[in-house]
């Protein structure tokens, strides 16, 4: 799921697909209704452990090939792409939505070379929202 959601984002869509595939949802580390008592700062400072963890819940699974579909941060932050070097065999196909080719929060702002990304003021703005009041904003309330 995307950046500020959950898997909730997926609701209306998963059942289409549940007939005929198996789904498997995960919450990255970082999202809002993971026990922060897992994410250990220090471990989660590179890309490797959100690897590890997307290639740990497809070995608990028993899962031998897929086709991963990822939006937002969850492909932003290259687990997918990663995840699919390292282990090539395991990947059918990635399906990445609403992916961004910049990782770092910083490079979501305009900058000379890159525009599709944010003015400094709007995601300040957005975070503010996020802060004030989660549910509202994930459920697009005001």
């Amino acid at each position: 799921h995307g950046f500020g959601t959950d898997q909730s984002a997926w609701q209306h869509i998963v059942p289409l697909f549940t007939p005929c595939y198996r789904v498997t949802l995960f919450h990255l580390v970082c999202a809002e209704n993971v026990n922060p008592d897992y994410f250990y700062f220090r471990r989660y400072t590179t890309l490797d452990a959100y690897v590890d963890d997307l290639l740990n819940i497809l070995d608990a699974l028993g899962v031998d090939r897929c086709a991963y579909v990822g939006h937002s941060f969850s492909t932003m932050v290259l687990v997918s792409i990663l995840a699919s070097i390292r282990h090539p065999e395991l990947f059918t196909k990635l399906i990445l939505i609403g992916a961004s080719p910049r990782f770092y929060f910083s490079k979501f702002l305009n900058d000379k070379d890159y525009h599709g990304g944010f003015k400094q003021g709007k995601i300040e703005k957005m975070f503010s929202a996020i802060e004030a009041n989660y549910e509202a904003w994930v459920n697009g309330r005001r």
